[in-house]
């Protein structure tokens, strides 16, 4: 097989800026290398993003959950799974996220606003679950990722 295009995946990016507001950005991971996993098996595209310490866990949030204000508890990769949520960072954008969305929550160090409001909120959108894979990172080495870090 011919070595296809480069892929990109888009993901949202939230992420505290330098005065504590949370923002949240679309950003792009790039940096694909064409190559086997091993064996006999054919090229792909693979990112090797990360190694080393992480916890790999599953969520489901019922309909109507609500995750009031608040920061990721570690900088995390969050990938719907089924059903529909949401992120509102304290900037007030809004990011409805449904089966296939990739997110990165890094809004660690964030700081109150004139309304009390800290981090991000979150909840489910509609009448059914919403399933989350979560990767959390080690907060040592990836607490104030910014935008464009990952690639």
């Amino acid at each position: 097989m011919a070595n296809p295009e480069t892929p990109k995946i888009s993901y949202w990016h939230l992420w505290t800026g330098h005065d504590g507001s949370t923002h949240q950005t679309r950003c792009e991971l790039t940096n694909f290398d064409w190559q086997s996993m091993g064996g006999k098996a054919a090229s792909q595209w693979n990112n090797h993003l990360l190694s080393g310490e992480n916890s790999l866990l599953f969520c489901v949030l019922p309909v109507g959950w609500n995750g009031d204000w608040h920061e990721n508890p570690k900088p995390q990769w969050l990938s719907v799974l089924s059903g529909r949520w949401f992120v509102e960072s304290t900037d007030g954008t809004r990011v409805e996220m449904g089966p296939g969305d990739l997110a990165f929550g890094g809004d660690q160090n964030a700081k109150p606003d004139a309304q009390g409001r800290v981090g991000h909120r979150s909840g489910t959108v509609g009448d059914e679950p919403c399933t989350i894979l979560i990767v959390q990172l080690d907060p040592k080495i990836w607490a104030g990722a910014k935008p464009g870090d990952f690639k």
